[in-house]
C-alpha cells in the first residue's frame, strides 16, 4: 500500500479474496453497478465523476467527496 493511505486495485482485489466477499455483493450492497466498479478496478473507468468516482472513493483507490 502507498504511504498516501490509498490502495492499489490489487490491493482491493487481495483484501476481497480473503474476506470471501465478490466484487458484485460489495457493489450491490452500496447501491452501486458492479460493471462500473469492475470497470474502475481494471482501469478502463477513469473514476473522475459520477458512479465511477464513487466507487474508487468507497474502495479507497482515490481521495475525495461523495455528494450524492
Amino acid at each position: 500500500m502507498e504511504s498516501s493511505g490509498l490502495k492499489t486495485a490489487e490491493d482491493v482485489l487481495n483484501e476481497f479474496a480473503s474476506k470471501g466477499i465478490s466484487i458484485s455483493h460489495w457493489a450491490k450492497e452500496r447501491n452501486l453497478p458492479p460493471s462500473v466498479v469492475y470497470g474502475v478496478l481494471n482501469g478502463t473507468r477513469k473514476a473522475r465523476i459520477g458512479k465511477s468516482h464513487k466507487a474508487a472513493v468507497l474502495l479507497g483507490l482515490k481521495h475525495g467527496e461523495i455528494v450524492d
